[in-house]
């Protein structure tokens, strides 16, 4: 049985976090307190499940880390029910169809908050993490895991592009309280993960 969970909310927004498929991705759903829009981050799987969250919380959007199988597997049947797919301009011939891109360091309106377009090219060219203004929160795909960056073992992917994506984009700009929400797995902090930034360039994954 497919569940949602709150896991986060203020007097302006609330997230949700669902997981989905054989995979076990993490879907997450942030959503305005105030107008009721939500968008939903990477529609991945179990279309049918993900379409009757979206109605109940109000989403209108879809925004996608990243264009790898497991990711989009939902895309078609969200934007057959009239709800719009984003993606970074670097992976969106990986998806089946998607409605724009998604500009780097831009922000993207969902009802009065705001997410913040992250660029962090290395699992995907077009890999892309979200913060969410005024809160500590930090959407980060496949980018970073607790315990390290996301695989780069894939013909598209770079170590050395997603290591300069998590220490300039990531580490460099974001407090160490800031909670670190991936695409798998659990959630972690920026200052769980700073440290160990030498130990991973070391070891080479």
């Amino acid at each position: 049985m497919l569940t949602s969970e709150l896991i986060y909310e203020d007097a302006a927004a609330e997230v949700h976090q669902t997981v989905v498929g054989p995979f076990e991705n993490n879907v997450y759903i942030v959503r305005c307190r105030q107008s009721g829009e939500a968008v939903l981050i990477d529609a991945a799987d179990e279309h049918e499940y993900l379409l009757e969250l979206s109605k109940r919380l109000g989403v209108t959007k879809v925004l996608e880390t990243h264009g790898h199988h497991d990711h989009i597997q939902a895309v078609p049947a969200m934007r057959q029910a009239g709800i719009e797919v984003l993606v970074a301009p670097g992976d969106a011939a990986m998806l089946p169809s998607y409605d724009l891109v998604l500009d780097d360091d831009a922000g993207f309106k969902v009802g009065k908050l705001e997410l913040v377009t992250i660029a962090t090219p290395g699992h995907t060219p077009g890999s892309m993490c979200f913060s969410l203004t005024g809160t500590p929160l930090l959407f980060s795909g496949d980018t970073l895991f607790p315990g390290g960056p996301g695989a780069t073992r894939f013909d598209h992917s770079s170590f050395d592009d997603i290591i300069t994506s998590i220490s300039t984009r990531l580490f460099e700009p974001f407090s160490g309280a800031t909670s670190v929400l991936p695409g798998h797995g659990v959630a972690t902090t920026i200052g769980a993960e700073r440290p160990h930034l030498g130990e991973w360039i070391e070891r080479g994954w």
